[in-house]
């Protein structure tokens, strides 16, 4: 392998190692460290800065020690960091690991960033691979499986980076600095030390926080894709991954390949912000054009930061090795700052649709005014071969990892009905795991006929990327459908084993509590003219009191959606029984199905004091067996109850 493509190579895959380690990090913040609505977010959030803060000091120790060695010991680290998250420790053995292994990749980077003056090839294929990767794996990554394959996989890829930044070819600041050029079988090629690539490594950060909130995600390609019936609602959809090529197509294409000239480089810009400001408007509808278009112009930002040509002064590269990795440590702050400022708006109430907005201006910025280069060396790889390689790879996630669970009509309506309502918390056990097969065995050994879920995420970057809601659809065999609540990618959820009809979703007051809620209705088709009415919400009470409000407003809007008809209403709805929210379902005329099993704590799920899981139910229902079945899958225990339907 020629050291162009050794190098890019390399870059590559340490971006794969890093973006795995930070989708064990950043859920560790708010299930780890904290406990998000009860850890004040300010200090979660100086905890996750703190350490990007931190990384800024690397560029004085690479100058003084030199970019080798800290790039191999950095890498070491890394590496062993990665291969000891496989074994999923859990706990606080886990956020340590990983915010070492955080660490070490930024100072990777910091001493990668001083030796190559052309990263945007390495940055934009591992990106791209990345993504493809993820939506392959059907966005739960290796550093979660731990099987077999899981770890094969980890370790060849771990191996291969390490014997890639132990290769002579990855050292910068000897000869090839000094002379400009690195003697290949294709003639001369960039300097390892050469005094470009700083607005490339200045963009990296921003660059990956847009990448994976939005261009190359695979968790929000599906679920733009499962919000195409328009009707506010979002259902399970067919080949949900289609758009992840088409993406990563669009960006590695842009990115790969010369930019245009003259006014035509405005066209990268231009698609990037208008994709960020499309999905900046919290719009499910949306989200597809802006993925595809965050994808292209994001591709076509980096193609023009990357300002390879010959260097010859020494001088030159000296400080401009110290610049990059400044540049780097900057734009990975500017990552910590965008994903920080976004996601700690769910807590603290603040408005955050600007924040992927100004991370877009600062790339097209940054990418518009970097100065056109004349004579620019051809990439490491061929941009056509390079983009349909990966591409490739990405095509297989719809055949692959897309499964599209079927409800249809047993014999007859039954009799009975068993209900599950479950808070998931993303998906995180108490342990701080991603615990899909947690949530789905607790669920399955009740055998729901229907699943009402709460604290459904589908996209979220802190969470991981990962879209829980069609993941444990999937391992229930049950089709969804999701009422976006926050944002299109996080609120409420019901799965049914028998068809689903007539979705609608009521948003609800916020009240004060900034974490937006809603209530959604469907209605079970059980066959020979039977229907039965179904509610799923999660109140969010406002601060110092309970969620009055709300809940009088999911009550009326429960007993208009069912119209007489059989009906059941449930989910967290953080009120105890006695509660002036809680007596709204029952002024309502509702019926408290669990009362039975009373005091059925459900929070927190190691120690349950509280009852804030409920099912109600109207009165022509009869319950029975209510229960809170014992897991640690999540920090609230299931309920679940068998009501029996009228006669016909």
């Amino acid at each position: 392998m020629r050291y162009r493509q050794l190098t890019t190579g390399t870059l590559a895959l340490g971006v794969l190692l890093l973006i795995d380690v930070l989708r064990v990090w950043l859920p560790g913040i708010i299930t780890i460290f904290g406990q998000a609505a009860s850890t004040p977010a300010e200090l979660m959030g100086a905890f996750a800065l703190g350490w990007f803060v931190l990384a800024l000091g690397a560029p004085a120790v690479v100058r003084r020690v030199g970019a080798r060695p800290v790039t191999v010991v950095a890498a070491v680290a890394l590496a062993v960091a990665r291969l000891t998250l496989t074994a999923a420790p859990g706990g606080r053995t886990q956020l340590w690991v990983a915010t070492a292994g955080l660490l070490a990749g930024l100072v990777w980077l910091v001493g990668v960033a001083a030796d190559t003056d052309r990263p945007v090839p390495g940055l934009a294929l591992g990106f791209a691979v990345n993504a493809a990767v993820h939506a392959v794996l059907d966005t739960v990554d290796l550093v979660w499986r731990g099987d077999w394959v899981a770890w094969l996989l980890s370790v060849v890829a771990v191996t291969v980076f390490l014997v890639g930044t132990a290769q002579p070819g990855q050292r910068g600041g000897t000869d090839a600095a000094r002379t400009g050029t690195v003697d290949g079988p294709d003639g001369p090629a960039e300097a390892r030390g050469g005094p470009g690539g700083g607005r490339a490594w200045l963009v990296a950060g921003p660059a990956l926080l847009l990448a994976a909130m939005v261009a190359l995600s695979p968790a929000l390609a599906r679920t733009g894709m499962s919000y195409l019936v328009g009707d506010g609602v979002a259902r399970s959809p067919l080949f949900g991954l289609a758009p992840v090529p088409v993406a990563v197509a669009g960006f590695l294409g842009t990115a790969l390949t010369r930019p245009p000239r003259g006014w035509g480089r405005a066209y990268g810009p231009a698609a990037l912000l208008s994709g960020a400001v499309l999905f900046a408007l919290d719009r499910g509808d949306l989200l597809l054009p802006a993925i595809l278009l965050a994808a292209v112009g994001l591709g076509a930002c980096l193609a023009l930061t990357d300002d390879s040509a010959d260097h010859t002064s020494d001088h030159a590269s000296d400080a401009s090795a110290s610049r990059r990795g400044y540049a780097v440590a900057a734009g990975m702050l500017v990552f910590a700052l965008g994903a920080v400022g976004y996601y700690s708006a769910y807590d603290l109430g603040y408005p955050n649709a600007a924040v992927p907005v100004v991370v877009a201006v600062l790339i097209a910025a940054v990418a518009f005014t970097a100065r056109p280069v004349a004579h620019r060396l051809p990439g490491p790889f061929p941009p056509l071969r390079a983009t349909a390689a990966v591409t490739s790879l990405a095509l297989l996630a719809p055949v692959l990892a897309d499964e599209v669970p079927v409800a249809s009509n047993r014999e007859g309506p039954p009799q009975r009905l068993t209900v599950v309502a479950y808070n998931i918390r993303m998906g995180f056990g108490l342990d701080g795991r991603f615990d899909l097969t947690g949530l789905a065995e607790v669920v399955e050994r009740q055998r729901p006929d229907v699943v009402l879920l709460s604290e459904v995420d589908r996209a979220w970057l802190l969470n991981g990327g990962h879209d829980t809601l069609d993941l444990l659809a999937d391992r229930l065999g049950m089709p969804y459908v999701f009422g976006p609540a926050a944002d299109p990618v996080w609120g409420d959820a019901v799965l049914s084993r028998w068809p689903v009809r007539d979705p609608r979703s009521l948003p609800l007051a916020a009240v004060g509590a900034p974490t937006g809620a809603q209530a959604l209705a469907v209605t079970l088709d059980l066959g020979d003219g039977v229907r039965t009415a179904v509610v799923s919400t999660h109140l969010q009470p406002p601060p110092g009191t309970g969620p009055v409000v709300q809940a009088r407003a999911v009550a009326d809007f429960a007993i208009r959606y069912a119209a007489g008809r059989p009906l059941v209403v449930g989910g967290d709805l953080n009120t105890e029984p006695g509660d002036e929210a809680f007596t709204e379902f029952t002024r309502a005329g509702l019926v408290d199905a669990l009362a039975a099993a009373r005091p059925l704590a459900t929070s927190p799920a190691d120690d349950p004091r509280q009852q804030i899981d409920h099912i109600f139910v109207s009165p022509q229902l009869t319950s029975a067996d209510p229960v809170a079945p014992r897991s640690t899958a999540s920090d609230h225990l299931p309920v679940a109850v068998t009501v029996t339907l009228p006669p016909r």
